[in-house]
């Protein structure tokens, strides 16, 4: 078992990201997360501001906003970026999200730092809201 630590702003983190020897290094995620502590469950957060207005209309700005949500919904929690343990992405064009990938991790970067919890990325029919293109649920722990 490969365990390494990030955070978007020491480079350490609480947990004990999983990533086997043998297999190819993950890029942008972790295979699995082990970690005790407080757990804060994130909804499943889009791209509209506070006022739930959409006010990016391309996919990556979209990303920017919802996992800036992300942060501020983990700061009520007295988390941050680097007690993510788990994200879940909903996506409504898999092709958008693959042509955007470079933009889309500078400005995860820029929001989460280099912290790379467990991931999955899921191509649905639609959201909710149907100018979202992006929905990503979350899960923190927060050490006790």
């Amino acid at each position: 078992m490969t365990q390494t630590t990030a955070d978007a702003s020491t480079g350490e983190s609480p947990h004990a990201f999983l990533n086997p020897r043998n297999w190819k290094p993950a890029k942008g995620y972790s295979n699995g997360v082990a970690a005790s502590g407080r757990i804060l469950f994130l909804g499943g957060l889009i791209g509209w501001n506070g006022q739930q207005e959409f006010e990016a209309k391309d996919f990556t700005g979209q990303v920017e906003q919802t996992l800036k949500n992300i942060v501020e919904v983990l700061r009520e929690g007295g988390a941050g970026p680097e007690h993510l343990v788990r994200m879940t992405w909903y996506v409504t064009d898999k092709q958008l999200y693959l042509a955007s990938l470079r933009d889309v991790g500078a400005v995860y970067r820029k929001v989460l730092g280099k912290h790379f919890p467990a991931m999955a990325l899921v191509q649905v029919a639609g959201l909710v809201e149907d100018e979202a293109l992006v929905e990503i649920e979350a899960t923190a722990v927060v050490p006790e």
